[in-house]
């Protein structure tokens, strides 16, 4: 039987993708939780005109993605800590602190796409973050903490 996946399963295939299962498989265990629904003429149609939809507007967000990806190459991020004697930091330099900072040069990213290579920061020095603005669009931006 061929279903149609409405989310990620694991070990099957993502949302949207048309798959092969076992009709017991199918019926008793995806269908009734929500997972997929059956793959009729009608139901492939409908999932052609939303991937054909979506991939407009997945087009639209990419290309936004990339264009403050570009903004932030040229940019030098300095985020500032408190420091004590020897150049240690009190406490450490987060992804909160580096959001902050590409923030205040006016572009938005969420914390939670931001990635700090390496251990904790916790001295002074030149570091590299990795930020996600799109599952297509990483990339590696380096960063200076400096002492208040």
């Amino acid at each position: 039987m061929e279903v149609i996946l409405k989310q990620d399963v694991d070990n099957l295939g993502y949302a949207n993708d048309v798959v092969k299962v076992r009709d017991g498989y199918a019926r008793n265990f995806l269908i009734p939780r929500g997972l997929a629904t059956v793959a009729t003429d009608s139901a492939r149609k409908q999932l052609n005109e939303t991937l054909k939809q979506r991939a407009h507007k997945e087009a639209q967000i990419r290309s936004a993605a990339e264009k403050i990806a570009e903004g932030l190459a040229n940019k030098t991020l300095k985020v500032a800590a408190k420091v004590g004697e020897k150049g240690k930091i009190f406490g450490s330099v987060n992804t909160i602190m580096l959001a902050d900072a590409i923030k205040a040069l006016g572009f938005e990213v969420d914390r939670k796409n931001i990635k700090i290579k390496g251990d904790a920061i916790k001295t002074i020095g030149t570091y590299e973050a990795e930020v996600s603005f799109h599952r297509d669009v990483v990339r590696s931006i380096p960063f200076e903490v400096v002492g208040e």
